[in-house]
């Protein structure tokens, strides 16, 4: 038989390690539960995953945006515009005119937006001609709030860039990039005025897309001329015009002007076109030292596109390019020994498809500029160099 002290001793020993187990589970599940280094670690990952997330959201475009957006600018004019009243064949006898006043021309105040961007710190304004071009009264509002007057310095209307200055010093501007150096697929941030937005908030729209190609040539448009222009799906809708497309390093090399819509929709469907920053710098060059352009040279010749009966005869593989149907003596076409029945394919690295495209080519040159002028004659290629001397 166990004795009474060795049966207490027994149960003291079973109780002091029944009450140690417990306390010691106690202290752990304490531990696994407000232990503060794994406590610490926990926030320290939460705090790097939203890092990361913020991190994740600024991306190069964000910075891109970010950097060039207080040079961009939004533009309201006035332009003062001609009307002739539809009904005034009825008042045009002297004898009502007398009693109606000349009812035949009549002004009126018709306001305009556009967008732009400042190209210098001392306050130049690149825009479209057909925002500011005809305007009597300009203001430039800046993502500041801030409302400045401004003075056209020249206009092209050929070309479709006006140049224009607000006083300032120090303003924010952007850098003009190469637009000879543009990749199709490349990303590219168009930003500007839609549909006077930009007096909302002071802040210009912004629309991402890529360059969708390059080198196109359009038909005129009210007697302007867009030629090489770069395409782009980035959206740009009314108002946008004048306004920068910028590469993601924060380049401007393009103004966006122009966008295709179909079935007499105004909206973007993803057909925008910009002027290439390379002919905006020579234009705005000019315009700086001449207020103007100067295109007063002769051609000397007449031509006409290429239908399928030319193509035929002349054993074409294409209807693209024009055909020479008249050389006026002595003319720089007739120095340069272009001849009648010469097709005229390509100018200056320009590839010629038609007559409206050779007219737009050649509001690219200047005077006593020499071209190289690409023909097909008896079914050899060559190259002429014609001068073009002033009228």
């Amino acid at each position: 038989m166990i004795s009474k002290k060795t049966f207490y001793i027994s149960l003291i020993g079973i109780i002091v390690l029944i009450i140690s187990s417990v306390v010691y589970l106690k202290n752990d599940i304490n531990n696994s539960i407000i232990k503060p280094p794994v406590n610490s670690q926990i926030l320290v990952s939460q705090n790097q995953l939203q890092d990361e997330i913020n991190n994740s959201r600024r991306n190069i475009i964000t910075k891109t945006v970010e950097q060039v957006s207080p040079a961009v600018v939004g533009i309201n004019v006035i332009e003062i515009r001609q009307f002739r009243d539809p009904f005034s064949y009825f008042f045009d006898d002297p004898f009502f005119r007398q009693f109606f006043g000349d009812r035949r021309n009549y002004s009126q105040r018709v306001q305009g937006l556009g967008s732009g961007f400042i190209i210098s710190p001392d306050g130049y304004i690149v825009t479209n001609d057909h925002v500011a071009g005809n305007a009597s009264e300009i203001t430039v509002t800046m993502t500041d709030g801030s409302h400045h007057k401004a003075e056209i310095v020249g206009t092209d209307p050929v070309s479709d860039i006006c140049l224009l200055k607000i006083d300032g010093n120090n303003l924010p501007y952007l850098e003009l990039g190469n637009s000879d150096d543009v990749i199709i697929g490349e990303w590219v941030i168009a930003l500007g005025n839609p549909f006077g937005l930009f007096d909302i908030n002071d802040q210009p729209t912004v629309t991402v897309g890529v360059i969708s190609a390059k080198q196109m040539n359009l038909e005129p448009l009210n007697n302007r001329y867009y030629i090489n222009m770069i395409q782009t799906d980035a959206a740009i809708n009314g108002g946008n015009s004048g306004g920068p497309l910028v590469n993601s390093l924060g380049q401007v090399i393009g103004m966006n002007t122009l966008i295709f819509t179909a079935g007499g929709s105004q909206g973007n469907i993803g057909l925008g076109f910009a002027i290439p920053i390379n002919k905006v710098r020579r234009i705005v060059t000019e315009l700086k030292e001449k207020g103007k352009i100067d295109r007063d040279f002769q051609i000397g010749m007449s031509i006409q596109s290429i239908d399928e009966g030319i193509a035929r005869y002349y054993d074409l593989q294409s209807t693209r390019g024009v055909i020479v149907t008249r050389v006026i003596p002595n003319s720089p076409a007739d120095k340069a020994d272009i001849r009648v029945g010469d097709i005229i394919v390509e100018i200056e690295g320009y590839k010629i498809n038609n007559e409206k495209v050779l007219f737009g080519v050649f509001q690219e040159f200047r005077v006593n500029q020499t071209v190289d002028v690409k023909i097909i004659r008896e079914n050899k290629e060559l190259i002429k160099k014609m001068k073009l001397v002033r009228k």
